[in-house]
């Protein structure tokens, strides 16, 4: 029989960094799929789509992001409804995600000390129960006490479907009522195709990630 979800007044979530030992965790919350597509959120790590994204999804994203989180090289969020994990938030220093800078409606004037929020997976039973909100609240003090000293994101525009509702493949980096509510800024440039949201922060000194 499956779980009982709680409604959003009774959910009682904790949310804490990713840890080194966690990759049992993230292969248990984001299943067979790999949370979407064969991802493994390796989708920003690789330096271009195309034929090298066609040959990296599946197991050899799988393999390679396992690589990064049992080394301590990944910086993220879990979020966990008593014991099962219902929700993961990815971050780092933006010069973790090559391919940011290869979009070029996501290029912007960055430094060493900027971070980025790229994606959110929280599977469907649990979406719509402030998940998302805790792990972005937990993300900024993971950037700010790791010693970025502005965060950046990329979130969506919303738009309307047959179905009412962005299919939540495409929203996975977040909309913007998400950040505005957590305090970000829109810098987006006039014109620009991707909008895009920063906080600030004042300066820290750097910790590794786990």
């Amino acid at each position: 029989m499956a779980r009982q979800v709680p409604s959003p007044a009774k959910l009682k979530l904790t949310v804490r960094p990713l840890r080194p030992a966690d990759w049992k965790v993230i292969e248990a919350l984001f299943g067979d799929k790999g949370a979407c597509g064969g991802c493994w959120c390796m989708w920003w790590r690789l330096p271009r789509g195309g034929k090298l994204w066609e040959q990296s999804k599946g197991a050899n994203n799988k393999r390679a992001f396992k690589k990064l989180i049992t080394g301590g090289k990944v910086f993220g969020c879990l979020a966990f409804a008593d014991d099962q994990p219902v929700g993961w938030c990815c971050l780092g220093p933006r010069a973790d995600f090559p391919r940011l800078q290869r979009t070029k409606a996501l290029v912007t004037n960055w430094t060493e000390s900027t971070w980025s929020v790229v994606c959110f997976y929280i599977p469907s039973r649990w979406r719509n129960r402030g998940v998302a909100g805790a792990l972005l609240k937990e993300a900024v003090k993971v950037a700010r006490d790791n010693g970025a000293q502005e965060l950046e994101a990329y979130p969506v525009r919303p738009y309307r479907t047959e179905s009412g509702k962005i299919p939540a493949a495409f929203a996975y980096t977040g909309l913007p009522g998400l950040f505005e509510k957590a305090a970000f800024r829109n810098v987006t440039p006039p014109g620009n195709s991707r909008p895009i949201y920063k906080r600030t922060f004042r300066r820290r000194s750097r910790r590794s990630p786990g």
